[in-house]
């Protein structure tokens, strides 16, 4: 049988940590403006409830349940909440990691600021013109960068190369 005393002792810590999700600010909520600026029920009224979480409340979807993790063809992954471009399908690799990663993102797509939540320092990537939370960045990717920009694949949206011309 379980002690109140651990009972009570966890309870509080999940509580706790829930607690620090509320405290941090959010990219869009954060002192910095963006090109695309929108109300929280614009925001909600556009998205699917699992963007919303994850673009503008910095979530993120089960490893493995991205449809884009399978997504091969040429063309461009933009954000899902103002359709930047924001990677090549010529910078994604399979990192195992079950989230779609890609070593560099195109020029001037991106923004980055720290993230300390989970008791960890990580670089979080955001969307740099409507601020949406794309993911992390790591430095255990491929060469030429050495990075990995591991996305959350809700957050982006897949537009494929147009056929070439025979």
């Amino acid at each position: 049988m379980i002690d109140r005393r651990i009972l009570l002792a966890s309870v509080a810590s999940l509580f706790g940590f829930a607690g620090f999700r509320w405290l941090r600010a959010s990219p869009a909520e954060a002192a910095e403006k963006f090109e695309v600026e929108k109300t929280d029920a614009e925001w909600r009224a556009q998205l699917t409830p699992q963007q919303y979480e994850i673009l503008r409340k910095q979530g993120t979807e089960r490893p493995g349940s991205s449809p884009l993790l399978k997504e091969h063809r040429k063309g461009i992954f933009a954000c899902a909440g103002c359709d930047l471009p924001l990677f090549s399908s010529e910078t994604k690799f399979e990192s195992g990691t079950g989230w779609p990663s890609f070593y560099a993102p195109l020029e001037n797509a991106v923004g980055t600021t720290e993230d300390r939540m989970l008791g960890m320092l990580r670089t979080e990537v955001h969307c740099r013109r409507c601020g949406g939370h794309l993911g992390h960045v790591f430095d255990d990717g491929p060469k030429p960068t050495g990075l990995r920009y591991c996305m959350d694949g809700l957050a982006l949206v897949f537009h494929p190369a147009a056929p070439s011309a025979s």
